[in-house]
This record gives structure tokens, C-alpha cells and sequence, in this order.
């Protein structure tokens, strides 16, 4: 079915599109009537919704109808239409959401969850979904799944060139049953199997915790709708258990809501401009921070090449303004922007929108951002005894502020 939907979807390139977003508010079953069973239209000179490509798509449908070995679902050639359009942009992060996928991710960002416990992103050299972190105590740490992890198959069916929201979608299921994983991990003579269990998760996106020496160390671990209230109890936990410097850790966040990571930054940065962003048309939107609540204790934020996106707007901000050190790996190098867009039959699509810039105006996508103080993980002391190097070198980076204040 999926080499189905991208041979039906690369017929039609950029129909949807003009339709959804340069024409208004089009719904699906609109635009199908429109295009496969002749309905008239009307269109204007330029667009690619000509009266040749609707002929064509309706003899395309013909032909499948009577030659096509199996039977198809009328329905199912229509998502794939619509999902063929957008990855026809040949962007990772542009997607179409049937209306069950769309609701699937808001439950999410809301803090509904069923799945194995690990967050992924979208390598750019494989095109496999690269395991950005594992969440404690859940199926992928129990069954042995690891950061940078390539996922290559999904119940023996390959994912490599899907885009992430498909990948996520075939991971996930139904409480109890089981998903097996086929994994390349770096320094493995061979694919690595896994069988995990899912089920239903609280969408904890921030854990916190009281070292030594009155460190409190926060660790965000997407940017959803609920973490700025998680993350805003962490900090007053931390606050009233004698905090004297902080260690905020971003390692393995992919990203995530813009109006979250800005809430947050909004508790730490002094005022001034926390990111701005410029669309295909040079226009630019800015958020702003007013400097009420600028961070008051010495800062350490630790990064790593699967700090995405949202991460990177405040572990840039942070580097910018200069109220903290960055230690780790250089970022992932995320420095787009993309809306969300319903349509009026309960489906959406993801496009990418603009460009996103530091306050200085740095523009860091396929670039990232570079540590204060490079350090790489070292993961076979991890994997021994659960050393962290990098976090234990953050450590000594703090209390050196500390003692110096």
C-alpha cells in the first residue's frame, strides 16, 4: 500500500497543496470528487490543478480499478493522494495527518501516551529514525534500546525514506501487544532485534532531581504542551530545596512546541529577543522575553548532536545572552519552523514555514550550535556502572561558577 500511495501521490504533485492552502479551505472528499470523478472545477492559469491533470487522474483510477490485482480502498488511495503531495516537497518535517493521526498527535502533546518509551528524530544521512533518547523505567529501557539507535525495521517491514510521523505511527498500538524492532547500533557486528511491550505512558517530559553541593539538575525531555508546568514545579522543587546552581540538561530533546520552549525561556532570559523567525516572504515574527524572571544561579546546559529544534531555540538563547555554559557535542542543527494547518474534514497537514535565527541572529539549521566546553559521551563506562561523563564534567564546570561568585 505505501508504494501504492507514493505512486498515486507523485502523479499529482502539488494539487493539495494549492488547494489547501493557496485556494482556502477545501475538504478532502472535495477535493477527491474533484479530481477522480470528474466534477468540474475551476482553476486559474498556472495552477497545477488543470483540466489535463484531473482527465489523467481520473484514467489512472480507471485503470486501476480493472487491471489492479487486488482490491482498493477508495479511501485509502485518497489519504495516499494527499500524503503523496506533501512528501512530493521532499521535506522530513512536512507531513499530512488523516484526521485519527492528527488527534493521535494532540492527545500526545497533551500528555496521553501509548507506546515503548523512547523519543525519535530523523537521521539525516539514513533516513531512519534515530533513537534521540529512552525514557527510564519504560518498555525500550527494559528491552534494551539505546540513544542513537537506527531503527531500520518495524515488524520486519523496512521504514527507511518514511517520514517520522509514519515511523512513530507503526511503533505505536494497542496496550499490551507487542512491536519488534530491527536496530543498527554503532560498534554491533550485525542488526540487533528487539521485541518490546507497549503500553500506556504518562508523557512525563521533565525530571528533576537534588545533587551535591546544592546542584539541582532539571532534565527536559520534549517540549510539549504539559512541560512548562512540569518544568515549572521542577524548578520551584529545586528552588526550595536550596538550589545554588542548576544543571539544565537537553540531551536527546528533538524539540517540539514553540509556544513551550518560549514560556520557559521566559523564566530564565533577561529581556530582550529569545528567537524570531522569517518566512519564504521575508516576513518576521519575534518572541520576546520582558526579563521579570532572568535566572539568578550559575548555569550549565548539556547538549548533544540529538538536541533539536526546540532545544536548540534556548540552549541558543542561553549561549547568546551568556547566562550559561554549553557542554556536550555540537547540537542536531534543526533551524526550521513548522504550523500546523487543519482542513475542514478533521485532517491536517505540517508544512514548514520559515527559518528560525538565535537573538544574534544566527541561523544554525543543518549547522547547530557548538558547546562552551566539547565534550563527548563515552558510553562504555555508562553501560558498565551508569558513568555519565559528560554530565559529571558538567558538574565540575558548575561548582567552579559556583565558587566563584
Amino acid at each position: 500500500m505505501n508504494n501504492r500511495r507514493s505512486f498515486w501521490g507523485g502523479l499529482v504533485v502539488g494539487v493539495f497543496l494549492i488547494l489547501a492552502v493557496g485556494c482556502g479551505y477545501f475538504g478532502g472528499r472535495y477535493l477527491y470528487r474533484a479530481l477522480v470523478l470528474g466534477e468540474p472545477v475551476s482553476v486559474s492559469q498556472g495552477e497545477v490543478l488543470t483540466s489535463t491533470v484531473a482527465q489523467k487522474i481520473g484514467v489512472l483510477e480507471e485503470m486501476i480499478g480493472e487491471y489492479y490485482l487486488e482490491d482498493v480502498d477508495s479511501s485509502e488511495l485518497e489519504q495516499g493522494m494527499y500524503r503523496g503531495i506533501v512528501d512530493a516537497l521532499d521535506d522530513p518535517y512536512s507531513v499530512y495527518y488523516s484526521a485519527e493521526e492528527l488527534e493521535e498527535v494532540q492527545n500526545k502533546t497533551q500528555g496521553i501516551y501509548y507506546g515503548i518509551g523512547a523519543r525519535v528524530s530523523l537521521d539525516p544521512d539514513t533516513q531512519l529514525a534515530r533513537i534521540a533518547g529512552v525514557i527510564e523505567g519504560t518498555p525500550a529501557e527494559e528491552a534494551g534500546l539505546m540513544a542513537n539507535d537506527l531503527i531500520y525495521m518495524v515488524d520486519g517491514e523496512s521504514v527507511q525514506g518514511m517520514d517520522l510521523t509514519s515511523i512513530v505511527a507503526k511503533v505505536k498500538g494497542d496496550e499490551g501487544t507487542k512491536v519488534h524492532l530491527t536496530v543498527i547500533r554503532k560498534g554491533a557486528n550485525d542488526y540487533l532485534e528487539f521485541d518490546v511491550t507497549r503500553r500506556k505512558l504518562d508523557n512525563e517530559t521533565v525530571t528533576h532531581e537534588m545533587l551535591e553541593d546544592g546542584i539541582g539538575y532539571i532534565q527536559i525531555l520534549e517540549f510539549d504542551d504539559v512541560t512548562v508546568d512540569q518544568f515549572t514545579d521542577a524548578l520551584a522543587t529545586c528552588k526550595g530545596s536550596g538550589m545554588t546552581g542548576l544543571i539544565l540538561d537537553l540531551r536527546g530533546n528533538p524539540g517540539g512546541n514553540m509556544t513551550s520552549v518560549c514560556e520557559i525561556a521566559r523564566m530564565m532570559l533577561p529581556e530582550g529577543l529569545i528567537v524570531y523567525t522569517e518566512d519564504k516572504n521575508g516576513q518576521r515574527e519575534e518572541y520576546t522575553c520582558d526579563g521579570t524572571h532572568q535566572f539568578e544561579y550559575p548555569l550549565v546546559v548539556l547538549v548533544d548532536s540529538n538536541s533539536a529544534s526546540a532545544s536548540e531555540i534556548l540552549a541558543g538563547a542561553v549561549k547568546d545572552y551568556g547566562i550559561g555554559t554549553l557542554v556536550g557535542t555540537t547540537t542536531f542543527g534543526k533551524g526550521i519552523v513548522q504550523r500546523i494547518m487543519r482542513l475542514s474534514d478533521g485532517s491536517a497537514v505540517k508544512l514548514t514555514v520559515s527559518n528560525y535565527y538565535t537573538p544574534k541572529g544566527h541561523n544554525i539549521h543543518k549547522i547547530g550550535i557548538e558547546p562552551d566546553i566539547e565534550v563527548p559521551f563515552e558510553p562504555e563506562p555508562y553501560q558498565l556502572d551508569g558513568t555519565d561523563n559528560q554530565l559529571n564534567r558538567a558538574i565540575e564546570v558548575l561548582k567552579q561558577k559556583q565558587a566563584a561568585q
